[in-house]
């Protein structure tokens, strides 16, 4: 009876049909529109999934300055018309002069220095990856993949309500004069209906169009990035910008109820995240109870707490620490798991250490998903970690700066800005790649294209992608009500299920009443989706959490 009221009460909450946007050849899924729609125009003029990732990719950066990015970072996975598969590693790097010591003080405590402020940047990622990825599987001309993105700059675009919204809560924006006189006017944030126009950013788009990447490494852009590094007592130099490298790498793979998941390697925690954790949840019976149900929501907070564990001890960047992807993901580690589970009562995170295996990151990421019409499927996630990163905008280039250095364990042991925590495995070295859970991810159904899925939301993000793959494969949503049916989290410290608003009173008491220690939070992540329909159509799934937008043709 109790199970037949939650489901009713949720049911008034999230109304199920809801329609994704459908289209025949190819679709575009971004955070904001001026961006899908850039990356619909590539496709049109007979660009690829890559051209029109990197499109999206600039364009975002002009037009969602909170996440997009080219002073940021992220991971690009491809999954090709043929089969293959790739993976795109543009993460940001530990300058050369990082210390593991460099954000304690006198008394080994964590600073502000991590994440606010000039020395809180790692070596920006996003030119290099973007121009890496096009370059190599691209088809259009580069000039033209960037050239949206300088329009957008240079003309000017309308200020929507959510990022006047972002712009008013940004207290770091406040503390930097350079980001101020860009992102306000008379003293204060732009408002909604306003046009925002970003001349030296779109000079800074207009290099890298003319002369590649190789301009913000090497050229003008990094002369003028290093300058102000050291006159503001960053760290970064113009060596470190010489010499950062992309690195590809091969995905992750795991089954789930015969579908195929392909997902992020580390530096990326979220692949092995997801594939452990729908791996302990495949033989539960869980989906018997039904989405949102009380029981359901039970076992997926018991399998994510026992992977956070995990996570916090073993994983880092696989060229400076021997990451056990395989002994993670080995299906005796996963079953003991599995029966460590009590199906009655939650399981105090004090009682779980990480696994012997014997050898809170920002929501301010975004993600985009893009299918072209010859098959080809892209999944991008990238970041400047907290919103509006750094808060610092570099003069005389106009756009923000990471601060991705708090992805690193700045004090092992010690949460970072978001409450995740990390061991040595994560530690700083120069050179070196923070943890990071984004997980862009692709499901394969009968070895083809079935879903393409990822999501902002920091240490929530790996948690987000395994519902909504959950939600398509075991509780038969389309890609639409997948996303926007409500999300919840666990991620063993702190030990609290947080979870969004729309899930019944009498769900929560339920959880409570075994051991859960709910809280009830906003807006966990804003997917993008894309799913391969059994009529052939492309269904494109834009969050309504946010403003974004889902188009094709």
């Amino acid at each position: 009876m109790r199970r037949t009221i939650a489901c009713l009460l949720l049911a008034t909450f999230v109304m199920p049909g809801a329609q994704p946007v459908r289209a025949r050849k190819a679709m575009v899924v971004s955070r904001e529109a001026n961006a899908t729609d850039a990356g619909v125009a590539v496709l049109r003029a007979g660009g690829n999934a890559i051209d029109a990732a990197a499109a999206v990719g600039f364009a975002l950066a002009v037009t969602h300055p909170s996440a997009g990015n080219v002073g940021g970072g992220g991971f690009m996975l491809i999954r090709f018309a043929d089969g293959r598969s790739t993976f795109i590693d543009f993460r940001e790097r530990a300058p050369l002069q990082a210390t593991r010591d460099m954000y304690l003080d006198k008394d080994g405590n964590p600073t502000r220095d991590s994440v606010l402020g000039w020395r809180a940047a790692g070596v920006p990622g996003t030119p290099r990856g973007l121009e890496y990825a096009q370059r190599k599987y691209g088809k259009a001309k580069w000039a033209d993949v960037v050239a949206p993105s300088v329009k957008l700059a240079r003309d000017g675009f309308t200020v929507s309500y959510g990022l006047a919204n972002t712009l008013k809560g940004a207290k770091n924006l406040a503390e930097f004069e350079e980001s101020k006189r860009i992102f306000q006017k008379n003293g204060e944030f732009h408002e909604a209906g306003g046009t925002l126009k970003q001349p030296e950013l779109a000079g800074v788009l207009e290099r890298i169009r003319k002369f590649g990447a190789r301009d913000f490494y090497e050229g003008e852009t990094a002369r003028i990035l290093a300058s102000e590094m050291a006159k503001h007592g960053g760290v970064i130099t113009l060596d470190d910008l010489k010499q950062y490298e992309v690195a590809e790498r091969k995905p992750l793979e795991g089954d789930f109820r015969g579908y195929k998941v392909i997902t992020a390697p580390p530096p990326s925690s979220g692949g092995i995240g997801i594939l452990q954790m729908l791996a302990v949840l495949e033989k539960t019976g869980y989906e018997k109870q039904g989405a949102g149900s009380a029981q359901a929501i039970h076992y997926s907070a018991e399998a994510m707490r026992r992977y956070y564990a995990d996570r916090a001890e073993h994983l880092g960047d696989p060229d400076f620490w021997p990451v056990p992807v395989s002994k993670l993901l080995n299906a005796n580690y996963v079953g003991k798991l599995r029966a460590s589970i009590d199906p009655d009562k939650a399981t105090n995170s004090d009682a779980i250490k990480a696994g012997d295996l014997k050898t809170m990151e920002s929501t301010e990421t975004t993600h985009y998903s893009i299918v072209d019409s010859e098959g080809n499927c892209v999944a991008v996630t990238y970041t400047l970690n907290g919103g509006y990163g750094s808060g610092v905008t570099v003069p005389g280039l106009g756009f923000l700066l990471n601060n991705e250095m708090d992805d690193f364990s700045v004090k092992p042991g010690h949460p970072n800005m978001f409450g995740a925590l990390g061991g040595e495995a994560n530690a700083i070295i120069p050179n070196k790649r923070p943890l990071s859970s984004m997980s862009p991810s692709i499901v394969l159904k009968d070895g083809k294209p079935f879903l393409v899925v990822g999501t902002p939301g920091g240490t929530k993000i790996l948690t987000s992608v395994m519902q909504v793959i959950q939600n398509v494969i075991d509780f038969k949503m389309n890609a639409q009500d997948a996303v926007n049916f409500p999300r919840f989290h666990h991620q063993w410290r702190p030990d609290k299920l947080q979870m969004e608003p729309q899930f019944s009173p009498d769900t929560r008491k339920l959880l409570e009443q075994r051991g859960h220690a709910v809280e009830i939070v906003r807006n966990i992540c804003e997917m993008a989706v894309i799913q391969f329909e059994e009529t052939g159509w492309l269904a494109g799934a834009s969050d309504p959490r946010v403003e974004g937008k889902a188009a094709g043709y």
